[in-house]
């Protein structure tokens, strides 16, 4: 009997652990927002006002009505198309760079000041550019995200390379191994941490820039979807679109983590 209540005390504290503080963060996050939506004429709709047009949006979120009246499921895929493309292309180039400029010290040498110089540039930054190349919305907000992505791949990738141990280098240099045992046998398996941890980054940031390239870009895509609501002066659907992009932005990020606890050690999965 007391090994049946202790048990259920430990389930207990599990769930007052795990389950009430996220519940007790989100009632904190309608409070405030009821709040300030009661406080003036500010246009900001209550949480139950938003909930009604919510139900609305997701009635029926595969609608066309049009080229630019899509329902907010077609918005969402395709940012994620874009996004899958952008970071596709970016994880083609940046993943092997970064294993050449952490492998070479004197690759590594002459790209460290060309990344140093372009990586903190904002990514909208360079909208205009693939604007003026390619002569087309979807593939400048495509290139936007491709630069974007692939910085932190590079330099996480490079980073893991130059963190292997020593002995295993001279080991291998001992054993007359050639280069690709000594990617397949040695790098890869130590980078593989690090490069994952790039990789979490580059999606996350790709997620976050598509929504504000999309506004400028236009065309079918969330962060049009945000700006389409904003000329419509439909506030709560805008609310709406922030709930869709931090829920996704979330999933992404966990799918993420589950692929990286695959491969990883116990403290990089923490």
């Amino acid at each position: 009997m007391s090994a049946v209540a202790s048990r259920s005390s430990l389930l207990m504290a599990g769930f007052w652990r795990r389950v009430v503080p996220p519940v007790l963060g989100l009632l904190f996050l309608v409070l405030v927002w009821s709040l300030i939506a009661s406080t003036g004429d500010n246009g900001i709709p209550t949480p139950g006002q938003t909930w009604t047009q919510a139900l609305q949006v997701f009635s029926d979120p595969f609608y066309q009505a049009g080229p630019n009246d899509q329902g907010v499921g077609w918005n969402v895929l395709m940012s994620l198309e874009r996004v899958a493309l952008g970071f596709g292309l970016a994880a083609l180039v940046g993943i092997p760079a970064g294993f050449a400029i952490g492998r070479f010290e004197f690759l590594g040498r002459m790209f460290n000041p060309i990344i140093s110089l372009l990586r903190p540039v904002s990514p909208l930054a360079w909208l205009p550019i693939g604007l003026l190349v390619f002569k087309g919305a979807n593939p400048a907000a495509i290139w936007t995200i491709f630069i974007c992505s692939i910085w932190p791949m590079v330099i996480n990738t490079a980073v893991g390379v130059q963190r292997v141990p020593q002995d295993y280098m001279n080991v291998a240099r001992v054993l007359n191994l050639s280069e690709w045992k000594v990617f397949t046998r040695i790098l890869f398996p130590a980078v593989l941490p690090y490069l994952l941890t790039g990789v979490r980054l580059a999606v996350g940031t790709a997620w976050l820039v598509i929504v504000a390239a999309e506004m400028l870009t236009g065309g079918v895509g969330i962060g049009f979807w945000v700006w389409d609501e904003w000329n419509n002066l439909n506030v709560a659907s805008i609310i709406i679109a922030i709930g869709v992009i931090g829920v996704v932005g979330l999933l992404l990020e966990l799918a993420l983590i589950r692929l990286a606890s695959l491969f990883t050690y116990e403290e990089v999965k923490a």
